[in-house]
């Protein structure tokens, strides 16, 4: 399912394109009609991440939540003044992908509203200058803006959030004696980290993915929570998750030398030449080098 960075490009994206505008909703596929017609001509005041989950806020006082699970994509279009990514979801359909023009002021194609909705399109947002089609979203649902907090408080801090706090994540992850590798991917003790951030921050920061929680000191709980807040914060820049390099240069890099270990089991290790390791930590391959992350 898409990691955090990719929900928070999604937010930046709909405050860009559809914040301040009224918009059209529409359900082709059905599923969403009666949330959809609750929203439907309303202004969209603003959109927010909030680890994996996306929230969009109307002047009605309704918030449309999103979570999109393994399957759930968005797939974005418009006209010259539209600028932004043309599909935005999870990584095993389209992970993300940039409009031809993005940021040219150039339309692809004479633009006359959105096309005719193609496969199951479970909510349809239209406005004047551009259009968004969800699919596959494990949960599209309208809430209360009361619902939405009650939602945001039961999750562990949010690495790229302003509001998020590394002294709360030190205090979770502490308290717990399960292994760091299982910690990572519990949303209750840090919001958005996905299966690839977790063996790459691992490996960053040299840790073995066995130690539990509770034997990290202050100092390698917060070192762990500020490496998450960068590399996170790279992914929200270039798109895609880069963490063997910053700058510039991260964006540049092909896919094959972008990461250190993830999905590269039995290739030498980048920094000792050791294979890399893969094993089972919660339900999901963990990547690791047994000399770099040694217990």
């Amino acid at each position: 399912m898409p990691e955090g960075h990719s929900l928070h490009r999604l937010a930046n994206q709909f405050n860009s394109v559809f914040a301040g505008h009224l918009l059209r909703l529409s359900s082709p596929q059905g599923r969403f009609h009666a949330g959809a017609s609750r929203l439907d001509n309303h202004r969209l005041i603003s959109a927010e991440a909030y680890g994996k989950q996306l929230f969009l806020t109307f002047d009605n006082d309704l918030v449309m939540r999103v979570h999109l699970g393994l399957y759930g994509a968005w797939d974005f279009g418009g006209d010259e003044d539209f600028r932004g990514a043309s599909s935005i979801g999870a990584p095993r359909r389209v992970g993300e992908r940039e409009l031809p023009t993005a940021g040219t002021g150039e339309a692809v194609a004479p633009y006359s509203g959105p096309p005719e909705p193609v496969g199951a399109v479970r909510v349809r947002l239209v406005a004047e200058h551009g259009w968004a089609d969800l699919r596959g979203p494990t949960a599209c649902e309208v809430i209360t803006p009361e619902e939405s907090e009650s939602i945001h408080s039961k999750l562990g801090p949010d690495p790229l959030r302003q509001d998020a706090g590394r002294d709360e994540f030190g205090r979770r992850i502490r308290a717990k004696g399960s292994p760091v590798g299982t910690l990572l991917m519990n949303q209750d003790v840090i919001a958005g980290v996905g299966n690839v951030y977790r063996a790459e921050v691992l490996f960053r920061q040299r840790l073995n993915p066995w130690l539990t929680g509770k034997s990290l000191d202050t100092e390698q709980a917060l070192q762990l929570w500020e490496d998450i807040v960068t590399v996170m914060s790279w992914g929200v820049r270039y798109g895609r998750i880069v963490t063997t390099a910053d700058g510039q240069e991260g964006a540049d890099l092909p896919p094959g030398e972008a990461l250190y270990v993830y999905r590269r089991a039995g290739l030498p290790c980048r920094v000792c030449g050791t294979p890399v390791a893969m094993g089972q930590v919660s339900a999901r391959k963990l990547y690791w080098c047994p000399h770099c992350q040694a217990a």
